[in-house]
């Protein structure tokens, strides 16, 4: 049974079933054909009640006249099950019904380097208690795999990619009458369903052995939906909700199960803040992850995290180009280039560039943007690799806060009306760079070292609203020039490895981390705000002169140290446990006019286990802490510094795979949030830590592939999130941002065969319920419900595509920082792209 998996220059679209005649050698005349279609035998496998480890007892690679093949040795070759995908070179078979157990002195690793010619490597080892991983990569491509039984066991038999430098081997004739034989096949992650993540514990563990509730953002997703602000791709993920917007720009943070996180992380690293903007071409996918965080991330709010995964060098050439165009005056080019840059492919580059002009369906509001991020990777060794990574953007942009609340509602004015005056102009570059180095001591250990450097820089003249509204007519315009400069430099290096106690397989992570963040900020204000009218504004005006010396500055740093270590403990194949801790040191300095210092210490746990009742089925429960302290230094009445707040999670939940394309997770959750300051009874002018915050839900995420050619993305979320002690708010008011009710789906189908083969359709239907705009809960953000939908075509190697977003015109707001910060949602866009890819 030959599979179609030979060096696709395009990664398959979806899995593929491959039914051809094996030709065998002589030497495996005796080989015997697998009974039954292997997907078939799985299916019926997983409606077990419990699936039987099949004992692997040793592995042989022999060179044959085609290649080479490798023999999973058990005289239970038949039972074996195979789920197979290729990423770039390589061809990755997991067996999760099944585990090495070698002769003692050959741990849990076969290895196999070079072992003919255009296989440069073969690697066998247990993924997990009960599951074997079989990589094999190719030198030129992705070889073409042929898979028997016999009386050894398993063969895989592996004809390498043929390059220009080569010449094909000869087939040998075969004297063996060969059955048809199917096997699921699937290629780069294509669909909305991914197996696996790094997020939750910075490996590459499978989600359904994660106790936790973790969701993933394909680039598939991101391109059928034409994304260019992240928070749209959020959309798709429950409980999770924009939080504030920066000056109505793509900046801001995000509410994750009721809590604000500021910013994200970018592959696992402290990346940007509520003031930096991310851009959409240099992503590969985005990983959330629900719950507190802390005890691999250090210091972040109890809601979770969003880790955003970069792009990274192929080891065959790729170049795409896309230009996109849209209703108010928006177009977009973009490239992606990626290949060797040595002729034995030990260096490899990856370059994406975009370019971004546009107006808005906002007054005077517009936004150019420069975006290039070029990427190297050295592989130095087979067993070593070196990457270095730069990233640029810059924008300019029209600063924009909003519109006011009147009462309790958005102030009945047109979307459109700009609060503030046109002159409001600003400029943000990001800059990014670091590096990541991991070296393979031996097949279950391995070094990590990574580095990144981010600056960011927001500086512009403003003329801004945002205070609250004279007569409910008139805004205070705040008038003036800033400077805000903000800096973070992690280093943080890993050791992660793989061993066996008896047998109980463990996988320790043990991590150090510093880090240091700057905020640099330095103001020149008019003294006196301008009135403007929102009911009849008057832009004509003279903009007053802005003072040479400043009128308020401050810098704070602030230095960490972490140190943590997780370990994923197997007892059985259904039995998993996850325990870990961190234990952060860090001092801050802050400097208003007089240098002030404090040093501080907080330790986070996290516990977590998984129970597999069966295979497609993972009940889980855990419990996790998180801590943030403020960013500015505060006392009390007493001069006590603050302690930092604390997160704490319990959770359940149960993910099912659901099929092999398809996957679902429902969470039950709690989250307290303590050392929340509020106002001191004895002298409101200081504050003390006994305010305090709950938040309690249900999130339900499906997403993946119910039939060829139709994916799909889809989640609930019910969040009570309320301020439970509090001097001054009332006991039960909502958090910011944060709907009770919340659900998407978002959907494509693309037709698989005849005259009409390549067209495809997307649907997407968003609700969410009512927000409050403040804690005090006196302005309200009303439900909406938001239509989009998509149209394509896609030919050989291009595609062309129509997006159309709120096509009824709903009019809605995405959210608010303040009552009197509030950003409306934008009518009825389409987008039009082209993409060609060689």
């Amino acid at each position: 049974m030959v599979c179609g998996v030979m060096g696709q220059k395009y990664p398959i679209l979806f899995a593929i079933s491959a039914i051809s005649i094996l030709t065998m050698q002589p030497a495996q005349a005796d080989s015997t054909r697998i009974q039954n279609i292997i997907h078939h035998q799985r299916a019926a496998l997983l409606a077990q009640d419990s699936v039987t480890v099949v004992p692997v007892t040793g592995v042989q690679a022999n060179p044959t006249a085609k290649g080479v093949e490798v023999i999973l040795q058990t005289p239970q070759g038949e039972q074996l099950q195979v789920t197979n995908r290729n990423i770039d070179n390589n061809f990755i078979a997991d067996i999760p019904n099944a585990q090495l157990r070698l002769p003692s002195g050959e741990a849990f690793t076969f290895r196999s380097e070079k072992p003919v010619t255009g296989i440069t490597e073969i690697t066998v080892n247990n993924f997990d208690a009960n599951t074997i991983r079989v990589t094999v990569t190719g030198a030129a491509g992705i070889p073409v795999v042929e898979l028997f039984d016999s009386d050894e066991g398993l063969i895989f038999g592996f004809t390498p990619v043929v390059s220009s430098a080569q010449t094909p081997p000869s087939d040998q004739p075969s004297d063996q009458s060969d059955e048809l034989i199917e096997l699921i096949v699937t290629g780069q992650q294509d669909g909305y369903r991914v197996p696996e993540a790094s997020t939750a514990t910075r490996t590459d563990t499978p989600l359904r052995d994660i106790p936790g509730s973790i969701q993933v953002i394909p680039r598939q997703l991101l391109e059928d939906q034409n994304t260019i602000r992240i928070q749209d791709a959020l959309q798709n993920v429950s409980g999770v909700n924009r939080q504030g917007n920066y000056g109505g720009t793509d900046a801001g943070g995000y509410t994750i199960r009721g809590f604000a996180q500021e910013g994200n992380f970018r592959n696992g690293l402290a990346d940007n803040d509520f003031y930096s903007s991310v851009d959409t071409a240099n992503i590969e996918r985005i990983e959330v992850l629900k719950g507190p965080a802390s005890v691999l991330f250090g210091q972040v709010e109890p809601g979770g995290i969003i880790n955003v995964v970069t792009k990274q060098p192929l080891s065959t050439p790729y170049y795409s180009v896309d230009f996109s165009v849209g209703n108010y005056a928006f177009y977009r080019p973009s490239i992606d280039l990626s290949g060797p840059l040595t002729d034995d492919g030990s260096l490899l580059y990856r370059l994406n560039f975009a370019y971004q002009n546009a107006g808005s369906f906002r007054d005077f509001n517009f936004t150019e943007r420069v975006f290039v991020a070029p990427v190297v990777t050295w592989n130095i060794s087979d067993r070593t690799s070196l990457t270095f990574d730069l990233e640029y953007q810059n924008n300019n942009y029209l600063f924009d806060r909003g519109l006011p609340a009147i009462g309790d509602r958005p102030a009945p004015v047109p979307i459109s009306r700009l609060v503030g005056l046109p002159e409001s102009i600003y400029d943000d570059s990001t800059f990014r760079a670091g590096y990541r180095f991991q070296h393979q001591f031996s097949n279950d250990w391995e070094l990590r070292n990574a580095f990144s450097f981010v600056s960011g820089r927001s500086a512009g003249t403003y003329a801004i609203g945002g205070s609250e509204l004279i007569d409910e007519q008139f805004s205070p315009i705040s008038v003036g020039r800033d400077d805000f400069l903000r800096e973070i430099y992690t280093l943080q290096t890993e050791l992660v490895g793989r061993f066996n106690t008896g047998s109980v397989l463990h996988q320790p992570l043990l991590g150090v981390e510093l880090r240091r963040n700057v905020w640099s900020y330095t103001s020149f204000d008019v003294a006196d705000p301008l009135l403007l009218d929102i009911f009849n504004p008057n832009y004509d005006v003279a903009f007053p002169e802005i003072p040479d010396e400043e009128t308020f500055s401050y810098t704070t740093r602030r230095d960490t140290l972490g140190i943590y270590l997780q370990d994923q403990i197997t007892f059985a194949d259904n039995l998993k446990l996850l325990i870990g801790g961190r234990f952060d040191a860090f001092h801050r300095r802050d400097d208003f006019g007089t240098p002030e210092e404090e040093s501080l210490t907080s330790f986070s746990p996290r516990v977590g286990i998984v129970y597999q009742p069966i295979e497609p089925i993972s009940l889980y429960a855990s419990y996790t802490r998180s801590f943030q302290p403020d960013r500015f230094l505060g006392r009390s009445i007493t001069n006590t510094p603050f302690e930092p707040t604390i997160g704490r999670q319990y959770e359940i939940g149960i993910k099912a795979d659901i099929s092999e394309q398809l996957s679902a997770t429902l969470a039950a959750f709690e989250i307290t949030k303590t050392n929340v300051l509020t106002a001191d009874p004895i002298d409101p002018d200081f504050s003390i830590q006994v305010g305090e915050q709950r938040s309690r839900g249900i999130e339900l995420d499906i997403s993946g592939e119910i039939l060829p050619g139709w994916n799909i993305i889809t989640s609930y979320a019910y969040i009570d999130a309320i301020t439970s002690e509090d001097n001054t708010i009332p006991v039960g008011n909502r958090l910011i941002n944060v709907p009770e009710h919340a659900a998407s789906l978002w959907t494509t189908y693309e037709i698989q065969s005849g005259d009409l083969q390549g067209l495809g359709f997307g649907l997407g239907l968003y609700y969410v319920g009512d927000r409050n705009a403040d804690l005090e809960n006196t302005a309200i953000l009303p439900s909406y419900f938001r239509t989009d939908s998509a149209i394509y075509y896609k030919r050989d190697n291009w595609k062309l595509a129509f997006n159309f977003q709120n096509i009824f015109n709903e009019t809605y707001y995405e959210t608010s920082q303040t009552r009197n910060i509030i950003y409306p949602g934008a009518p009825f866009t389409v987008i039009g792209s082209f993409s060609i890819e060689f």
